[in-house]
């Protein structure tokens, strides 16, 4: 479901248009957030398309939760 890119970024490997995938992903994402509702794409509120750590590329996102790792040096 995901790859990492050449920077070391998650990137969702469904692409734009995987809504089940997404919001299943984003349900099971300990870290989800959502985004402002103006920002949202998905009619389902809880979906990796209208969480706050997701950033846009041309073919799918970036996801950019915090890690444990980060918030544990907190």
């Amino acid at each position: 479901m995901w790859i990492i890119n050449e920077r070391g970024e998650q990137v969702f490997a469904q692409g734009q248009s995987a809504w089940a995938a997404a919001a299943q992903q984003a349900n099971l994402c300990p870290a989800f957030k959502a985004d402002d509702e103006d920002e949202w794409v998905a009619d389902q509120a809880i979906s990796c398309y209208n969480c706050a750590y997701r950033r846009w590329t041309q073919d799918s996102f970036v996801c950019c939760k915090p890690s444990l790792r980060d918030k544990s040096s907190a």
